[in-house]
C-alpha cells in the first residue's frame, strides 16, 4: 500500500491543447479515491498519467514516496482496471488472471495461491477454466479485478470499469468493488463521469472540469457545500438550481455584496401556502412538467418574469433559464398548468459570485 500525491500536474500536447492545468491531489494510503467530470474534462488522461500510459509535461507524481514520472508502468506497482476488460480470448480465466505472474517468473505453487484466492474473493472459482467469450459482462469485469488483485500492487487504477454494464449490474458491481477495496485496503484512484456513482464509492472525491481540479473533498461536504456552481449543478441529481440575483426580483437579507447567484437544491424547496422563514425565499411559478419516479416526484416549474431573467444562462447539466425544479416525496403533486409557491429556508440557500467560480458566506 501507499499514498498518491500530485504535485501541479500538467498535461500538453504538441498542438498546444493543455489536457491537464495543474492539478494537486493527495490520496492517503488506504483511500478510494474517484475522480469525477464530464467527458473530456482529463480525469481519464490524469489517471493514464499516474498508471505511465501517458508522458507529463511538468509536475510530478509520486507512489509511496517515490517520484514516478521517469519510471516504467510494469515498475510503478500498480494494477489497472479497463472499461473494455482487455481480456486474452483465447485464454481461460485462470490464464489471464495468472499471466502477469507468470511473466515476472513467480513459481507455479504462489501463482495458484494468488489466483484461487483472488477467485474465492470474487466467487469466480467455478469458472476458472472458461474463456471470456462463455462469460456475462459482469463476469469479465471481476476476472479483470482478478488480474488486478494477483498482483498485489501498492495501487489500484479504475478507468470506468462499469461503463459497459447495464444499470442494475453496476449498482451491483459498484457494491462489490467497494466491499473489495475495503477488505484489501489498497489505496484505490477512479474514474467515473457518474456522479451517484462517485458519491457512493468515494472516501475523496476530485471534481475536475475542463483540465483543472473544481472541489476535492469527502462526498457530502463537496454536495453539502460547493465551491462552484459547477461542482453544484454536477453533484446532485437532479442539479441544483441557479438563479441570477443581480436580473430577478429576489432580493435576499444581508445578502454579501458579491453574491451574484443563488442555488437551491430541488429537495430544499417545499411546497407551501405561506410564506418563506424569516431569511428564506418564496417562488411562484406556474408548473410546466412532472415526472414521477416512483418514491419521488419531479415538479418542474416556471417562474413569473417579475424584473428581467430570472435564471442563469443555461449550462450543460443546468436547467433552462427560468425554469425551478422541485422534489417532493410520493406520487401526489399539482396539475400541469396550475400555479404553486414553493419555499426554502435560509440554512438551504447557497450564494456564488456572479461568474460561479467562488462560493460566497
Amino acid at each position: 500500500m501507499a499514498n498518491v500525491t500530485l504535485r501541479n500536474v500538467k498535461k500538453a500536447y504538441p498542438n498546444g491543447f493543455e489536457a491537464i492545468k495543474g492539478v494537486d491531489v493527495d490520496v492517503a494510503d488506504g483511500q478510494f479515491c474517484v475522480l469525477v467530470g464530464p467527458s473530456g474534462c482529463g480525469k481519464s488522461t490524469l489517471l493514464r498519467m499516474v498508471a505511465g500510459l501517458e508522458t507529463i509535461t511538468s509536475g510530478e507524481i509520486d507512489i509511496g514516496g517515490r517520484i514516478v514520472n521517469q519510471v516504467e508502468p510494469a515498475d510503478r506497482d500498480i494494477a489497472m482496471v479497463f472499461q473494455n476488460y482487455a481480456l486474452y480470448p483465447h485464454m481461460s480465466v485462470y490464464n489471464n488472471m495468472a499471466y502477469g505472474l507468470k511473466n515476472r517468473g513467480m513459481p507455479k505453487d504462489k501463482i495458484d495461491d494468488r489466483v484461487q484466492e483472488a477467485a474465492r474473493i470474487l466467487e469466480i472459482s467455478p469458472m476458472l477454466e472458461r474463456k471470456p467469450g462463455q462469460l456475462s459482462g459482469g463476469q469479465r469485469q471481476r476476472v479483470a479485478m482478478g488480474r488486478a488483485i494477483v498482483r498485489q500492487p501498492k495501487v489500484f487504477l479504475f478507468d470506468e470499469p462499469l461503463s459497459n454494464l447495464d444499470a442494475k449490474l453496476r449498482i451491483a458491481m459498484r457494491v462489490e468493488i467497494r466491499k473489495l477495496q475495503r477488505r484489501l485496503n489498497t489505496t484505490s484512484i477512479y474514474v467515473t463521469h457518474d456522479q451517484l456513482e462517485a458519491m457512493t464509492l468515494a472516501d475523496v472525491l476530485v471534481v475536475m472540469n475542463g483540465g483543472q481540479v473544481e472541489q476535492i473533498g469527502n462526498p457530502l461536504q463537496v454536495y453539502q457545500k460547493p465551491v462552484t456552481t459547477f461542482v453544484a449543478t454536477f453533484i446532485g441529481a437532479p442539479p441544483m438550481n441557479l438563479i441570477s440575483l443581480r436580473d430577478s426580483d429576489i432580493k435576499l437579507q444581508d445578502a454579501p455584496a458579491d453574491a451574484g447567484i443563488l442555488g437551491i437544491r430541488p429537495e430544499d424547496l417545499t411546497m407551501s401556502s405561506g410564506a418563506a422563514p424569516d431569511g428564506g425565499i418564496t417562488l411562484e411559478m406556474t408548473v410546466e412538467a412532472i415526472e414521477k419516479v416512483g418514491a419521488e416526484t419531479y415538479i418542474y416549474g416556471l417562474r413569473s418574469q417579475q424584473g428581467g431573467t430570472p435564471a442563469v444562462s443555461s449550462r450543460p447539466g443546468e436547467l433552462p433559464p427560468g425554469e425551478i425544479l422541485v422534489r417532493i416525496p410520493g406520487q401526489e403533486g399539482p396539475a400541469i398548468g396550475e400555479k404553486i409557491r414553493a419555499v426554502a429556508p435560509p440554512e438551504k440557500l447557497h450564494l456564488f459570485t456572479a461568474d460561479g467560480r467562488k462560493r460566497v458566506n
